[in-house]
């Protein structure tokens, strides 16, 4: 999971088909055998948008309700690229700014920490 800014000043979030209508999210995905966390990270960004980052950077874990999994979300910073979703995983993303963001995940929720984070990092500039 990444939470990723461009200009400092949006986030990248995106919407997966199962989503409820509106609703959207910072990025997830899954490790392959002998990737590093930060390699899946970049990853799955890129895979998933065509957006590149870099300063991945560890924020916090959270128990996920999959038998035997672990969520870890990281941080990290536009490099460069266009959005260009896959359009399986992914059916829409985008950059938003803290006054025009879509619906979000539950506040009890380790993407919505990282998303509040962004936003509290923001109101204090």
């Amino acid at each position: 999971m990444v939470g990723s800014h461009r200009d400092h000043i949006k986030i990248l979030l995106a919407r997966r088909p199962s989503f409820q209508p509106g609703r959207y999210s910072v990025l997830a995905g899954f490790v392959e055998p002998g990737e590093t966390l930060e390699e899946t990270v970049a990853r799955e960004t890129y895979e998933e948008t065509g957006i590149f980052i870099k300063n991945i950077r560890y924020f916090a874990s959270q128990p996920w309700p999959f038998p035997n999994s672990l969520m870890i979300g990281f941080t990290a910073e536009y490099e460069s690229g266009e959005i260009v979703i896959d359009g399986v995983e992914i059916e829409d993303a985008g950059w938003f700014t803290p006054d025009k963001l879509p619906g979000l995940p539950s506040a009890y929720s380790i993407s919505r920490s990282l998303i509040d984070i962004y936003l509290s990092q923001w109101n204090t500039k």
